[in-house]
């Protein structure tokens, strides 16, 4: 019967954390979709994003720590890199870093219905098996830090598929573009994105889970030359595989009615002849 009631549960939150995942959306399409293709319309885009955020953040009621290593606010512009292991470290980031954030994302989420070219429009996308494309956006990243906008960046370029537990090795990009910008490196982490929202094939899986992020204390990139970056890599993956936490090593699993321990062994146990 425990097990039941657990699942029942899982499932009512789930549609509870769907529901207002779109709501706030829908809510606020019209707007964004008005915006995104106003010359300047960037920014109300973003507005309207860190709202959508805010309210899916608050009413799926799971509570967030925030962790400043430092109180002073972090210089702008400046390089976000963060480790990628949920569909909803976006959120996160727009939720929790202040002003208009840049985002650099893989070329694929310009393709979701409906929101993907809101994506498109406001944000910068890559396709990183395309040299053509990388050089665009590594173009288009460096005109917004010129303007004074801040970007974000998954340094692993895709979500680990052990996200809390092992980090995939970074990509050159996000560490080139801060020092050829002369800008600071922020390392954000995100140890349990994961064990809200996993990445598993086959379709949706929330759970109910308490969040973490760690904004880490800029790291100066004056002086710095591009032979610098392998260093600079691992001290940035020191700091957030540091974030990693006991609780979130594992992905949480798929939801079951009868208890795990048992059909473990059923499905251990040969098939009749």
């Amino acid at each position: 019967m425990r097990h039941l009631l657990r699942y029942i549960g899982q499932r009512l939150y789930t549609t509870w954390a769907v529901f207002w995942f779109i709501v706030p959306f829908v809510l606020i399409y019209p707007w964004q979709w008005y915006f995104s293709r106003r010359p300047n319309g960037g920014g109300v885009v973003h507005a309207l994003n860190r709202f959508w955020s805010t309210m899916s953040i608050i009413m799926w009621g799971m509570p967030v720590e925030v962790v400043r290593e430092t109180k002073e606010p972090n210089p702008q512009p400046c390089v976000y890199v963060a480790n990628h292991g949920s569909y909803v470290d976006i959120m996160m980031l727009f939720k929790y870093i202040p002003g208009f954030l840049n985002m650099m994302g893989k070329a694929s989420l310009a393709r979701v219905p409906v929101w993907g070219p809101l994506f498109g429009n406001v944000y910068i996308t890559v396709d990183r098996a395309s040299a053509v494309s990388r050089g665009r956006a590594a173009v288009a990243a460096r005109r917004g830090l010129a303007a004074g906008k801040s970007i974000a960046i998954f340094a692993e370029g895709r979500i680990s598929p052990t996200p809390g537990k092992e980090l995939l090795p970074f990509l050159d990009g996000a560490f080139q573009l801060a020092l050829e910008a002369g800008v600071p490196i922020v390392p954000v982490g995100m140890p349990l994105n994961h064990m809200f929202m996993p990445d598993v094939p086959g379709g949706l899986r929330v759970r109910y889970h308490r969040l973490k992020i760690v904004f880490h204390r800029p790291i100066s990139t004056e002086g710095l030359t591009l032979t610098d970056i392998p260093a600079l890599k691992e001290r940035v993956a020191a700091l957030l595989a540091g974030d990693f936490l006991p609780e979130g090593a594992e992905k949480p699993g798929p939801s079951t009615w009868r208890d795990p321990a048992s059909v473990a062994v059923a499905e251990q146990q040969p098939a009749n002849s």
